[in-house]
């Protein structure tokens, strides 16, 4: 095994770890910091195979942004120190089943095709054309994508404002 599989390899694991910590712990708080971990893994994976651009933009976008809006709703519903629910066995169940279900398609879906380490730099791409692509509005653009995520990023706010003030309001009487 190469030096490059074993840092692939260690990566993969805490990105992994961090991810099922993430799903499994019963403290909110707990599962948000979980989540912080493994996006920074993921972006990690983005440095090492030196796509800089794309990794300052999930540690910008993902961790600065979602995890945040994340941790601060969760702060809003004053409920951070909680332990949540046990859920049903059921729930379990079906979770359980979509896991290896998922697993399962993934491993048809990537056994069909042989997959070949790349040679030498793969991706080429200037960080100023991903920049004007990204707020062109051409065929190929993304300026629409991009104005809709901050709508959707602006509800869930609002919407965890009013939750956390009906949660008060009811406290409160």
């Amino acid at each position: 095994m190469t030096g490059v599989q074993i840092i692939f390899y260690i990566i993969a694991a805490f990105i992994l770890v961090t991810a099922l910590l993430a799903v499994t712990t019963r403290r909110i708080f707990r599962a948000a910091i979980w989540l912080l971990f493994s996006l920074v893994g993921i972006a990690g994976l983005f440095f090492w195979m030196d796509v800089e651009f794309i990794a300052a933009v999930q540690i910008v976008v993902y961790v600065g942004g979602i995890v945040v809006l994340i941790i601060f709703s969760i702060f809003l519903t004053q409920q951070s120190g909680s332990e949540m629910k046990q859920p049903k066995l059921s729930s379990k169940i079906f979770s359980v089943l979509a896991a290896v279900f998922g697993f399962g398609l993934f491993y048809t879906l990537i056994s069909q095709y042989n997959f070949q380490p790349a040679t030498g730099k793969v991706f080429s791409v200037d960080v100023g054309e991903i920049g004007t692509q990204l707020l062109s509005t051409t065929k190929h653009g993304f300026i629409l994508p991009f104005e809709v995520v901050s709508i959707l990023l602006l509800a869930a706010m609002i919407g965890c404002i009013v939750i956390a003030m009906k949660s008060k309001t009811a406290t409160d009487e």
